[in-house]
């Protein structure tokens, strides 16, 4: 089977000319003494359920118009000068849905309490299959997503890019900032050992010295006067609901403002000029272009 016949029609890349095949003409005339084989039922089915995937690829489009956004999507312009800086976004996103997928795996078999939040962590870690290599890869992904999203949010500042008409995504690439930092902070308490719970105590201690707002903080976080099996499981809830869900919603709104505004040149690029024409002379009635008069 053909992979372009899964590509819908409106985001195939139009054909050159000539390449549609041969022009319809007069049937060969040969078709009526010896006229072509039919095909049986099996191949019908056969030809039926290979184009079965294009047919609800098709289906689905129809009823989410969603042609038009991947269309802008994938086929959209990029500025000249374009290099590896400009893949620190993808990668920040690659690193959130690897951490979303091994956060669904680990919830799985983690157990948000006091007594036994340890033993869960020391259970996937040891009895689990592949348990120790998920929990790897969520424990140094939250790093790694954390690095990442400095980078790529310095690249934004140092080129430029959080300028007109970019300030709202320069924003929401802010409030993206603090909320994988929050989700580090809310995961940090949550294998609930020595380490986890006294760095915990600390910095919610450090929330609790901010101006007006600081000691309010610090007792929503806590959900108490001290630090205990309430905290943990309101980090739980914080960790695995409500940041991942507006992490969602956010980086829907920058991608669609991505793609809606484009992005900016680098720095170093400078945009060419564009060419004037020339000013006309005015001439005097009677008076060709070198001066002459006309000739008759």
């Amino acid at each position: 089977m053909n992979l372009d016949s899964l590509i819908p029609a409106p985001l195939r890349k139009p054909a050159k000319p000539g390449e549609n095949g041969p022009t319809k003409g007069a049937a060969p005339a040969d078709l009526k003494t010896t006229p072509p084989e039919r095909p049986s039922d099996a191949k019908r089915l056969g030809d039926k359920a290979k184009e079965a995937p294009v047919d609800a690829l098709a289906w689905i489009d129809q009823r989410t118009a969603a042609t038009g956004f991947l269309t802008g999507l994938l086929y959209r312009k990029v500025p000249k000068g374009t290099n590896w800086f400009y893949t620190l976004g993808s990668a920040t996103l690659f690193a959130f849905i690897a951490q979303a997928v091994t956060g669904v795996f680990l919830a799985m078999f983690y157990t948000p309490s006091t007594t036994q939040a340890y033993a869960s962590i020391s259970h996937i870690n040891n009895d689990v299959f592949l348990g120790s290599f998920v929990h790897g890869m969520h424990k140094w992904g939250s790093s790694v997503m954390v690095i990442l999203i400095f980078l790529h949010m310095g690249r934004t500042f140092f080129f430029g890019a959080y300028k007109y008409p970019r300030e709202l995504n320069w924003v929401i690439g802010v409030l993206l900032l603090v909320l994988t930092l929050a989700m580090a902070f809310t995961g940090y308490l949550l294998p609930f050992d020595q380490r986890s719970f006294w760095a915990s105590v600390v910095a919610v201690n450090i929330n609790g010295t901010g101006p007006v707002l600081g000691p309010y903080l610090a007792d929503f976080l806590r959900a108490g006067p001290e630090l205990g099996a309430t905290t943990l499981s309101r980090f739980y809830a914080i960790h695995m609901l409500l940041i991942p869900g507006a992490i969602i919603a956010l980086i829907g709104a920058h991608l669609y403002l991505v793609v809606k505004l484009g992005t900016t040149a680098p720095p170093w690029i400078r945009a060419e000029k564009p060419k004037v024409a020339a000013p006309v002379r005015e001439l005097p009635a009677g008076v060709e272009g070198n001066g002459a008069a006309p000739t008759s």
